[in-house]
């Protein structure tokens, strides 16, 4: 069977997941792209589910304004990466405000979908974002730790390149100020030397800044 049909009929079985209780479907997750490069968000909000695909909402336009700012516009990094995440379904609300952050138990169980990409895909390279994304590959303490500083990193017990950067979320104000825009800046510019990344990168593509 190959990797392409793999990953096809694991996104079906994905897609009907219901194993959390307290998670909010549908399941949310990305096209089934054979692709060297796989992105892991942290988990889908309120916006996501009913528009069916990952980072649809505001925090999106500014993670893929900084891939456009690549050469990479948001339909073709759809195209050509994988969209993975921590927990695939909506945590919902967490009394303080904001959304609730998923349980461990609720981040073990979806990590087995994880563990299964990574063994199909074998990916190059992992971009997570935000720092529960982050926890699935590294330990660190502070975004400072990871964000700029590339990695290796173990997945389903595939070794690859990690480049983290920290979550686009507009209530974050940790990719606008310093040190934190400078070492976005520094991260995005090593995924754009990546090999696995300019090996997706369309043919024509024109990139306009590292900056975001």
């Amino acid at each position: 069977m190959s990797a392409l049909v793999q990953l096809e009929r694991h996104v079906t079985r994905l897609r009907g997941c219901a194993d959390c209780p307290q998670m909010i479907g549908p399941v949310v997750t990305g096209n089934p792209v054979l692709s060297p490069v796989m992105l892991i968000g942290q988990a889908p909000g309120v916006k996501e589910g009913p528009m069916g695909r990952p980072f649809a909402w505001t925090a999106g336009k500014t993670l893929f304004g900084w891939f456009a700012g690549l050469g990479m516009p948001e339909d073709e990094f759809r195209n050509r990466v994988y969209m993975a995440a921590v927990c695939r379904c909506f945590p919902g609300k967490a009394a303080a405000g904001g959304d609730r952050v998923p349980a461990p138990d609720e981040v073990a169980r979806c990590n087995r979908h994880l563990v299964a990409e990574a063994k199909i895909l074998r990916p190059k390279l992992v971009i997570p974002v935000g720092k529960l994304a982050i926890a699935q590959l590294v330990t660190a303490d502070k975004l400072t730790e990871v964000v700029g500083i590339p990695r290796r990193a173990t997945l389903g017990g595939v070794e690859l390149d990690m480049i983290a950067l920290p979550h686009p979320s507009g209530a974050s104000t940790w990719h606008r100020t310093e040190p934190g825009k400078t070492l976005l800046v520094r991260a995005l510019a090593m995924i754009a030397e990546h090999p696995a990344w300019r090996s997706i990168m369309p043919s024509d593509h024109v990139p306009t800044a590292v900056a975001p």
